[in-house]
């Protein structure tokens, strides 16, 4: 990407490999990054006892689709005071992560169900996955590279019905001016406010 002139991507989505998190942070430091939420739910589901699991689910959903961060943030601080004491481990696989997974809620709203999530990736591995399965020794890397990019035009279709007016490429134009300041703010060099200079030093020694 680099390569060709590219920026940094403004939001990489991921699921919460730990390796693959550290490798989106150190590769694009300047994007924000999304936690698949379909991951996120199915991790919540294996710590809610059953009978549990629906309410609570509409309660996470709600978090992680609110109209804005701000919002999302106050109905976690709700679940987790109404959840606190009966479901702890639930409660810490919600807050882990937590600024990860409602980073979608920064963008335009069209854009939102189509970035909160690795569901069309994974849907691309699965296409691949599906054909080499039938007939594993027939492809060479031509081949593959040719199915990938078929794969890869198809999934481009669904992005065509995305608005994108301008507003929201004002919107995402305003998100790339935020991460760019974070950014420099993280690997701004750190100056102490109790160092001074020292007062240049006459003598009558020297000539200067």
């Amino acid at each position: 990407m680099r390569r060709r002139g590219l920026p940094d991507p403004l939001l990489v989505i991921s699921d919460g490999a730990p390796g693959l998190i550290r490798a989106i942070e150190e590769c694009f430091p300047r994007s924000a990054r999304q936690r698949c939420l379909a991951h996120k739910l199915r991790n919540l589901q294996s710590k809610v006892p059953e009978d549990q699991w629906p309410e609570f689910k509409a309660r996470a959903i709600a978090c992680y689709q609110a109209a804005s961060p701000a919002l999302a943030r106050l109905l976690r601080d709700d679940m987790v005071s109404t959840y606190g004491a009966a479901l702890p481990s639930a409660l810490a696989c919600l807050q882990d992560d937590f600024e990860a997974c409602i980073a979608h809620l920064r963008f335009p709203l069209a854009h939102r169900r189509a970035i909160r999530t690795t569901n069309m990736l994974e849907r691309l591995f699965g296409e691949e996955r599906r054909r080499t399965k039938v007939i594993p020794h027939a492809f060479g890397e031509r081949a593959v590279l040719k199915l990938m990019y078929a794969a890869l035009i198809r999934a481009a279709e669904r992005w065509r019905g995305l608005r994108m007016t301008e507003f929201e490429r004002r919107q995402l134009t305003a998100i790339r001016s935020e991460l760019n300041r974070a950014h420099a703010e993280r690997t701004a060099p750190i100056v102490s406010a109790n160092v001074t200079a020292s007062p240049t030093r006459l003598s009558s020694r020297s000539r200067t």
